[in-house]
């Protein structure tokens, strides 16, 4: 066999321009790459890397104010790949990538008849086994279901189902996992590497998350600012990377099995917040669906409490009824002595300054309209407290972020820099509670380690207590003091952090423990294997 047989993406000095308001932005330069059929490479590096760019330019996708110099090259096809034939795509966000109008069947059964010359029974048919391929329980019946009535992770399944319904020589997956659960992704994961495997299609990953990649991928490709800055074998870049920026990256992986030192226990001795049998359910009569099961839980002062389990755990209802967001069926909330669900009106406003919230979404917490000046300055105005320009600049300097930043609007920072102006909002008020929901699940490795060291360093410095929101015990492990663990409305086990990830009792720990990616170990393997 020829050499250029044995290609099936030749990429050769890839450059990728954008024309911007009279401007030329440099987004890529030089990159270069070789997948074989078959193959399965990484692209890695954090947001504006110019991964997801170089994958646009594979798939024919750039958009009209690009030009691209170099190559992109398919040696093993006679002719030109067709998207949606040649190459199959996943997106990160199956709901935006599923049309919400046409039902699952349709949407997979179209690429049947567009590629494969299905006709529409024989479209319907291959959707059906299609389903059945990727895991989705009662495919017959799903066919039939909308996307907005499948859960993310079954959304994700319908997006690789479509991705691989006229068998492409090629999945791109772009960040696959990142708006799901850890044992979801990891199930999307090894879907991946069963596809990959059984099919011989190539993959090429598109992520910033080393951990993940190992699971699947044999090469690794690192980019920064647009440049390659490491090609090698997946083995060697965990085991012997060469790069400081590769190593930087490592670093910031969290890992379940990584030792971490001990934090001081609270002095507290008294819970600053207590939840009490409280329940929740969605929906009226027969139809309600019980979200919340008799929760308890207890929070002191300077303390750590991570909240964790799947999406549909009930993690988030209960943060929302502990902020008032959302109002209890039953039970009872008490914070600093006031029974938080009884409040109402200027009382309840009054104590609203003593907690704070963080959201998952950096971006669409902020008003896009406001300057970062005005965000910060709204709390302290609307509580009546000091708004000065002097204030506001503490809060800014509070975060590490710099005073340039007072005039901009927040899709002109980055995503770090906008969860940074989150933290500092919620700071604004001095509270003694900040409720954090999934607030580092959407960021790079490394932006997620520094807002880890940033919360750490801000509870060190003024004792608040934090209720952690998260799906990622890898996360959870580096950040919080002792753990609940919740499944299906229940707290099902608790305890130190270090205790339940070293002995979890319950079967929904050891899920969540399983789906974990594991560096080290993969680390172990290479090295001893």
């Amino acid at each position: 066999m020829s050499p250029a047989a044995q290609t099936l993406l030749q990429v050769e000095h890839l450059a990728v321009d954008f024309a911007d308001a009279g401007e030329t932005v440099h987004a890529v330069r030089d990159v270069g790459f070789v997948l074989p059929p078959g193959g399965r490479i990484a692209l890695l590096g954090e947001s504006g890397s110019g991964k997801s760019v170089s994958m646009m330019a594979v798939a024919g996708l750039l958009p009209d104010n690009a030009r691209v110099r170099g190559s992109v090259r398919w040696p093993a096809l006679a002719q030109p790949p067709v998207l949606g034939r040649d190459i199959g795509i996943v997106f990160q966000d199956p709901m935006s990538s599923l049309n919400p109008v046409l039902t699952i069947g349709e949407q997979i059964a179209e690429v049947g008849m567009a590629h494969l010359g299905h006709d529409r029974s024989t479209a319907w048919d291959h959707a059906c086994t299609l389903l059945e391929r990727v895991g989705i329980p009662l495919p017959g019946q799903r066919l039939r279901a909308y996307p907005h009535e499948l859960s993310g992770g079954q959304r994700q399944r319908v997006a690789i189902a479509m991705a691989i319904a006229a068998g492409p020589k090629l999945l791109i997956a772009d960040e696959p996992t990142t708006a799901l659960d850890t044992v979801v992704q990891a199930q999307i994961m090894a879907l991946l590497d069963t596809l990959v495997r059984d099919t011989g299609m190539a993959l090429l990953l598109v992520t910033h998350d080393i951990a993940l990649a190992a699971q699947v991928a044999t090469q690794a490709v690192v980019m920064r600012h647009g440049e390659v800055v490491e090609n090698a074998p997946m083995a060697d870049l965990v085991t012997r990377p060469v790069h400081a920026y590769t190593q930087s990256l490592l670093a910031a992986s969290l890992d379940i099995d990584r030792v971490v030192a001990p934090r001081p226990a609270p002095s507290a001795p008294d819970a600053l917040l207590q939840v009490r049998r409280v329940a929740k359910s969605f929906g009226r009569g027969a139809a309600a669906t019980p979200v919340l099961q008799g929760v308890n839980l207890d929070l002191r002062a300077g303390e750590t409490l991570a909240l964790v389990g799947n999406s549909g755990s009930g993690k988030t209802t209960l943060a929302r009824i502990v902020m008032r967001l959302a109002e209890a069926d039953a039970g009872a909330v008490e914070f600093e002595g006031h029974d938080l669900l009884a409040l109402r009106g200027e009382p309840l406003r009054l104590v609203r300054q003593r907690f704070q919230m963080v959201f998952q979404d950096p971006l669409g917490a902020l008003n896009p309209r406001a300057s970062i000046g005005r965000l910060l300055a709204d709390p302290l105005r609307l509580h009546g407290l000091p708004w000065d320009e002097a204030a506001v600049l503490g809060l800014l300097r509070r975060v590490g972020l710099d005073a340039d930043l007072l005039r901009r609007r927040p899709h002109e920072i980055s995503g770090g820099q906008r969860q940074r102006v989150n933290i500092a909002r919620a700071l604004a008020t001095r509270p003694s509670l900040l409720v954090l929901d999934e607030p580092v699940s959407s960021l790079d490795v490394g932006v997620r380690a520094q807002i880890l060291a940033l919360l750490r360093t801000i509870q060190h410095d003024s004792a608040i207590a934090c209720l952690f929101i998260s799906h990622d015990l890898a996360v959870v492990h580096a950040l919080a003091d002792r753990v609940a663990v919740m499944d299906r409305g229940k707290i099902v086990e608790t305890g130190p952090t270090g205790d339940v990830i070293r002995n979890p009792q319950h079967a929904a720990t050891r899920a969540l423990l399983a789906a974990a990616p594991r560096l080290g170990a993969f680390f172990k393997e290479q090295t001893h294997g």
